[in-house]
């Protein structure tokens, strides 16, 4: 491409000499330049005058499509500085669900109003579903919770610490135990529960059978809004992340757990290693840094 910006600009300027005072090269070099991209071509590309250069008929061919590429890598040399300072690109996020509640919103926010031109999407997903579209290429970067005991594959992920997640209590806000600074588990033992599934040891509640006791789980529901409802009227209790606590109602107590009880949730980041991440992804990862200080000081 060198020799294509030195052709150029010595049949805009009509000289050797003149090209190599534009560009910074010797008469001399830009003359070697031009020879060797004639022998690359098999033709004179300049008639060599008593002053100056004149093109030929195949340096007048050649112009048009020498101006073409050169602009073709000058636009995309502005596209990949571009990337670089974040005024293109994209960003894909995936999280699960109590991550959205808050902390992803907090930091996309932080990071549009940082990057506008930047695009972005947001998916939501079980964990391990997240690490396959990860793998698969169909998103940047992952939000992924898991407790010690259930670790996930660090061949093949970047996983990174953002925050941990400890488990509190939601419970009726005339509820007895509502206003204590900390409850254990086995005082709620006879409280109807709800949960994502009757399954116990599938959902946080799993956490009640290591304390014990197996919960009557009396309202099998999905999302946090619809469990915190029920909560809200006096229709049972539940076990919450601190993450989606950020979002919760306020007709709901959130009373913390007995440190010999309460789950904790290890929330990382993940990347695929041994892959360059993208300048969006950097970028997002110091907004979900700061988004995530609240909940660990909380």
């Amino acid at each position: 491409m060198a020799w294509l910006e030195v052709f150029r600009t010595a049949a805009r300027l009509g000289s050797f000499t003149a090209a190599g005072e534009r560009l910074g090269f010797t008469q001399s070099a830009i003359s070697r330049q031009i020879l060797t991209l004639e022998a690359e071509f098999g033709a004179p590309l300049f008639d060599r005058l008593a002053r100056g250069v004149r093109l030929t008929e195949h340096g007048r061919t050649l112009l048009p499509h020498a101006e073409a590429l050169l602009e073709r890598l000058d636009g995309t040399r502005r596209d990949l500085a571009a990337l670089t300072e974040l005024n293109l690109g994209r960003l894909r996020v995936g999280a699960f669900d109590s991550a959205n509640a808050a902390l992803v919103p907090d930091a996309l926010a932080a990071f549009r109003a940082a990057h506008p031109l930047v695009g972005v999407s947001l998916t939501e997903g079980l964990s391990s579903a997240l690490l396959d579209r990860l793998r698969d290429g169909a998103i940047d970067l992952a939000l992924v919770s898991a407790y010690p005991e259930h670790p996930y594959d660090t061949e093949l992920f970047d996983l990174r610490p953002l925050v941990d997640d400890p488990v509190l209590v939601a419970l009726p806000p005339d509820h007895p135990l509502a206003g204590r600074a900390s409850v254990q588990l086995a005082e709620l033992a006879g409280e109807h529960w709800i949960a994502a599934s009757r399954r116990a040891e599938s959902t946080l509640l799993a956490a009640c059978v290591r304390s014990g006791f197996r919960p009557r789980i009396e309202y099998e529901v999905a999302g946090w809004p619809a469990k915190l409802g029920l909560v809200a009227v006096g229709l049972g209790v539940t076990l919450i992340p601190a993450l989606a606590a950020r979002a919760a109602r306020p007709d709901v107590a959130l009373v913390p757990l007995h440190p010999d009880d309460t789950p904790v949730r290890l929330v990382r980041t993940a990347t695929l290693r041994d892959r360059s991440v993208p300048p969006a992804v950097t970028a997002f990862l110091g907004h979900l840094a700061a988004a995530a200080k609240p909940t660990a000081r909380g």
